[in-house]
């Protein structure tokens, strides 16, 4: 309820900035799903995981690729969260 009113006080920006979000996690989500089907082993889950974060650090203080800094951060997530339901197993 709360996110309805702040699309319909700020108008469209808002709601422009809420998909482009959506779209950063989408993307490497789906990227993470088809790497799934690959059978990687953990300790190739977890490198991805450092190197996600490694490039999200990298990426923080480039002054044009911050805007992007959610793709590598929700690569590293969305593989945490794999090796969790894995080691799960």
């Amino acid at each position: 309820m709360i996110l309805v009113i702040i699309i319909s006080v700020r108008e469209k920006i808002m709601l422009s900035r809420a998909l482009g979000s959506g779209w950063g996690v989408l993307l490497p989500g789906a990227v993470v799903g088809g790497l799934m089907f690959a059978d990687l082993s953990i300790d190739v889950w977890k490198a991805l995981i450092v190197s996600g974060l490694l490039v999200t650090s990298g990426m923080i203080w480039h002054k044009q690729l911050r805007h992007y800094v959610l793709l590598p951060s929700c690569v590293a997530l969305v593989s945490g969260m794999l090796v969790i339901l894995m080691s799960l197993k």
